[in-house]
């Protein structure tokens, strides 16, 4: 079997990491030190129990149907299938003239099962506040075109798939979690993943009644 090539696309988390500018960053602390739990445990072994405490839209994210629905499915009840080993299609919009993305941009290529995953280059902001204004967004019209086209899930390396100075309106995830189709935000290093031929990974652990958890998303290549 040919070796492959993974490039991680997600965020690393770390204690005090704001992920969306408003919403509280998280925060590690211990349950049980190393050096506790020495005496708990034969000479020369030790162990570290920690917690960490955080919202699930932290890092990179994705988003389940309850998320905007209260009938959809939670993160619980997300097909692995949908989830794990997509065709992925990079659409790079790094170069693009204005903030929305709209069907124009993806040139009406073959996006049926496949993950889109749209590179806007924001990603070089994460962390930062720029990262929170003036940032690329998938439009209405490109969201229900990607929905006709048969996309499974939907990724964007930018702070939200819709326009969050749009005055509260958001219906990219309106439009894409009531179809369906799975959404991942924050990704980053899309530069790295050729236009096709990858493979996407974004598993979130099954939390039920939970709409939205980090994932570790990645891609994988042909080596």
């Amino acid at each position: 079997m040919p070796a492959s090539r993974i490039v991680d696309l997600s965020h690393p988390i770390r204690a005090g990491l704001v992920t969306y500018p408003g919403l509280p960053a998280p925060t590690i602390t211990p349950h049980l030190t190393r050096e506790d739990s020495r005496a708990n445990y034969a000479p020369g072994t030790e162990f570290a129990m920690d917690i960490i405490h955080m919202i699930g839209n932290t890092g990179t994210y994705i988003d389940s149907p309850f998320h905007r629905y209260p009938e959809g499915p939670d993160l619980a009840g997300l097909d692995l299938s949908t989830l794990v080993g997509l065709r992925a299609e990079i659409f790079d919009v790094t170069d693009a003239s204005a903030r929305g993305i709209r069907p124009r941009d993806f040139a009406d290529r073959d996006v049926r099962g496949a993950a889109v995953l749209l590179h806007t280059g924001w990603d070089q902001h994460f962390g930062t506040p720029e990262y929170g204004r003036g940032a690329p967004f998938l439009t209405e019209e490109g969201a229900q075109w990607l929905i006709d086209a048969g996309a499974v899930l939907v990724g964007i390396d930018s702070v939200n798939i819709d326009d969050t100075e749009s005055g509260g309106e958001r219906p990219a995830h309106s439009l894409l979690l009531g179809a369906g189709v799975h959404v991942v935000e924050h990704l980053t290093n899309l530069g790295a993943v050729p236009r096709s031929g990858a493979r996407f990974t974004a598993a979130p652990p099954a939390v039920e009644g939970f709409g939205t958890f980090p994932v570790r998303a990645f891609a994988e290549m042909a080596g």
